[in-house]
């Protein structure tokens, strides 16, 4: 499972149907619509294909017309289809039991809302909202439909890293974890634009052909289109996306987040903003993460590097970093090679712990350290379903979704805490207890954000 299962690409690990989803394959398929179908959306369209468990009703994207919706809608010539995903619900809302949601992050509550209103299964890419108030009114409405499964698209968390740390930390191996350095040192992909030159947001260009813009935009506040917003490139803008941190920082610290019982921290430290604007993402950033105790765990500092050139200190006998086989490919420019690969460096009284990103397991530094414990690990379950098959076995009453919104949301909000901070290169401290930044109000009113655009009101109500 730590070897010649983590050779594989998330797209195979574990991807062989288990016992239990095949005897579901024979009662039949989970009816699905899928939202949003290019790009990632495509890549897990395929994914749940593999499972063979998915009957495809619909399918929903605001730019049917782009290329990089073709592929999917040429697998399913008899979907029916839609560029709104209001008109979807209202015309064929019982047609299908789930959906699944690969959209833009500032669209993801919306969507998600109407979804569990209407009784919907739901599958949401990560981060799962923009916004901290967003992951709330998700984790209750979550709670208030204990019938309906729930899944975000953090695949790793059904792959050998999940059951490897749940494994080690049953048996006491993972213990009074004091620091964590997480690293996304890669070339940033989704845009190379000059901090310093860009004073506003983008000049209006002409609409593509066939695009629905508006129902792109969403709740979000009206912008002109242009294209430094459409396909990847919204992930960069403070408006859309959520940033490096939203897009990695689910595939790296997951695991760490929710087997330590960290919940949300009561600091948030900006160390660095390379290239910090009022508009996108620096292009380099650290921040500090800081956790209370809880229970008889210790304290924990979170330290998040991103940049090519914001390397993390590395520990003596860290070693090389291998190539991370679990990290997707992607339409949008491949990944470039780096120094140092996306993932972590877990410190605790005892032992340091190396680790990768999404499936990657954790091997114990320096070396002579691991020979030394060899004897001692346990061993590991394998997993009983691969990320897309728990969620459709969850659909079918016979498994609980690994990250469900009310696990998985809490994550997110410690993310959207990060991205109050990088946009204000600020120091912020939070109480948890009220849910309140307490030493700065305007920070404090990003946790809920603008208010939506008229008409998007109602799904905030919901």
């Amino acid at each position: 499972m730590t070897t010649t299962g983590i050779a594989l690409g998330s797209s195979d690990l574990l991807g062989a149907s288990s016992p239990i989803a095949a005897q579901k394959k024979a009662k039949g398929k989970v009816k699905i619509a899928h939202i949003g179908i290019g790009n990632r959306g495509q890549q897990i369209i395929e994914d749940f294909a593999r499972t063979g468990m998915v009957e495809v009703v619909a399918l929903c994207d605001v730019d049917l017309d782009g290329k990089q919706t073709q592929k999917v809608q040429g697998m399913y010539p008899k979907a029916k289809k839609f560029r709104d995903f209001r008109e979807l619900f209202d015309k064929c809302g019982n047609e299908f039991d789930a959906v699944t949601i690969a959209t833009p992050d500032h669209s993801h509550f919306p969507i998600a809302m109407l979804a569990l209103s209407e009784g919907k299964h739901v599958y949401l890419e990560k981060p799962m909202t923009r916004t901290f108030n967003e992951a709330e009114l998700l984790m209750e409405a979550a709670r208030k439909h204990p019938n309906l499964a729930t899944q975000v698209g953090n695949q790793g968390h059904s792959e050998a890293n999940y059951f490897q740390f749940k494994a080690w930390m049953d048996a006491g191996i993972i213990k009074d974890v004091t620091a964590v350095t997480a690293h996304m040192n890669n070339i940033r992909r989704w845009h190379k634009w000059d901090a310093k030159s860009i004073y506003k947001m983008p000049d209006r260009e002409d609409i593509p052909k066939g695009m629905d813009w508006n129902t792109w935009l969403c709740a979000a506040p009206y912008h002109d289109f242009n294209a430094k917003y459409h396909q990847g490139d919204w992930r960069c803008w403070y408006d859309f996306g959520m940033g490096v941190l939203g897009d990695w920082g689910a595939h790296i610290l997951d695991t760490v987040h929710e087997f330590l019982e960290l919940g949300l921290p009561y600091e948030i430290t900006m160390l660095k903003a390379e290239g910090h604007n009022d508009f996108f993402f620096p292009y380099s950033s650290t921040i500090l993460f800081r956790f209370p105790q809880r229970r008889s765990m210790p304290p924990v500092d979170i330290t998040w590097y991103d940049g090519i050139d914001n390397l993390p200190p590395l520990p003596k006998g860290y070693g090389v970093s291998e190539l991370d086989p679990n990290i997707p490919a992607t339409n949008q420019g491949e990944t470039a090679p780096s120094t140092l690969n996306p993932g972590k460096i877990i410190y605790t009284k005892d032992l340091i712990f190396k680790g990768g990103s999404h499936g990657s397991t954790l091997s114990i530094i320096p070396e002579e350290k691991a020979k030394e414990m060899a004897d001692k690990l346990p061993p590991v379950p394998k997993s009983p379903s691969n990320h897309f098959e728990n969620f459709l076995l969850a659909c079918q009453g016979l498994e609980k979704t690994r990250s469900p919104f009310e696990i998985n949301g809490v994550l997110s909000q410690v993310f959207c805490l990060g991205v109050i901070a990088q946009r204000l290169n600020a120091q912020l401290y939070f109480d948890a207890r009220t849910k309140q930044i307490t030493n700065n109000a305007f920070a404090n009113a990003m946790l809920t954000g603008v208010p939506p655009r008229k008409g998007w009101e109602e799904f905030y109500k919901l």
